[in-house]
């Protein structure tokens, strides 16, 4: 049984093509996608709640996201969640929190 520890699972669309960068031999695909839930309020009325979640795939997988994937399609995606920070050049501290995938499934051809 694979570990359970640190696993996410998210179905969700593309808000962009992927952003695909090269380090020597390993390629880098980068994007978000958008997942939605709806729900009912206290008043009755329905609500949906979009989050959005950056996406990073590296290796022959983000081959495959560079050839096939495109704005607006629907993906499945399994990976684990990455915090990392990083300092800007102006000194400022960022935090990033992303979705480092090891499976890809194409759900639509949108």
């Amino acid at each position: 049984m694979k570990s359970l520890r640190n696993s996410v699972q998210l179905i969700g669309r593309l808000g962009k093509d992927p952003e695909v960068k090269v380090y020597g031999e390993k390629k880098k695909a980068s994007f978000s996608i958008a997942t939605t839930d709806s729900y009912k309020n206290a008043k009755g009325e329905k609500v949906e709640d979009m989050q959005w979640h950056n996406i990073v795939i590296w290796g022959s997988l983000a081959g495959v996201a560079e050839k096939y994937l495109k704005k607006g399609q629907e993906v499945c995606v399994e990976g684990k969640l990455v915090h990392r920070n990083y300092e800007t050049t102006e000194g400022e501290k960022r935090y990033v929190t992303e979705i480092n995938v090891n499976d890809l499934l194409m759900l639509s051809g949108k």
